[in-house]
């Protein structure tokens, strides 16, 4: 986290250019995971999300201006999470995971769509691919929805995982679901603080993105 910002320190030039041309990844990657949270919790019969206006895909109805200067400052953040009424949903464990997949889901589908997209070009017409920036940002795209993916699978009060956690494990490891989320957000700061969740991030994305390449050659006829 701080040698993002001894980043911005060191060479501010360099890392508006990154900031810059990671914002397509990084608008698609947060409002298709709010979206989808939207989307889901509407089909099974909450319409809270929608009426407060953040079943959209506008990437301002999902901005949250603090977690987006933690994002352009500190490396990660955060958009407005979605307001659920569960009190509308019939079956609410099992209507809670579905919600809280969606997102998960969403960026994964997304990740694979444009690894795809990526692949294809490079068989099909790698002329396009000899400007750097379509390379960066179409690469930012993919890495940022599988970090989105996998940062939130974490079982750490308030990510999506958490509440997959709690919804399948509360009558058995009650107290464990209980402490996670009194203090589940103070973990996963510190975790953020100490570099281990890049740590963790960083392989799961390089060895699935390249799954994903992987994949998209054997669709293509190339694997």
């Amino acid at each position: 986290m701080f040698g993002y910002l001894s980043g911005w320190l060191s060479d501010p030039v360099s890392m508006l250019r990154t900031l810059v041309l990671s914002l397509p990844g990084l608008c698609i990657g947060l409002t298709v995971h709010e979206w989808a949270h939207a989307f889901v919790a509407y089909k099974l019969g909450d319409p809270t999300a929608k009426n407060f206006g953040r079943m959209s895909l506008n990437p301002l109805a999902h901005l949250d201006p603090v977690g987006g200067l933690c994002l352009l400052f500190f490396g990660f953040g955060w958009a407005k999470p979605v307001p659920i009424s569960t009190r509308n949903l019939k079956h609410y464990r099992r209507d809670d995971i579905l919600i809280s997949l969606a997102g998960i889901t969403m960026n994964f589908l997304v990740a694979f769509v444009f690894a795809f997209i990526e692949t294809a070009l490079l068989v099909w017409a790698p002329g396009i691919l000899s400007r750097p920036a379509i390379i960066v940002i179409l690469n930012t795209i993919v890495t940022i929805n599988l970090s989105l993916m996998i940062f939130n699978l974490i079982p750490l009060y308030p990510l999506d995982g958490s509440h997959v956690l709690e919804c399948l494990c509360m009558r058995r490891l009650r107290k464990l679901c209980v402490f996670l989320r009194n203090y589940g957000f103070y973990i996963l700061l510190a975790l953020l603080v100490l570099g281990l969740v890049s740590e963790v991030l960083s392989p799961a994305v390089t060895w699935i993105s390249n799954l994903m390449v992987r994949v998209s050659l054997f669709l293509l006829g190339k694997g």
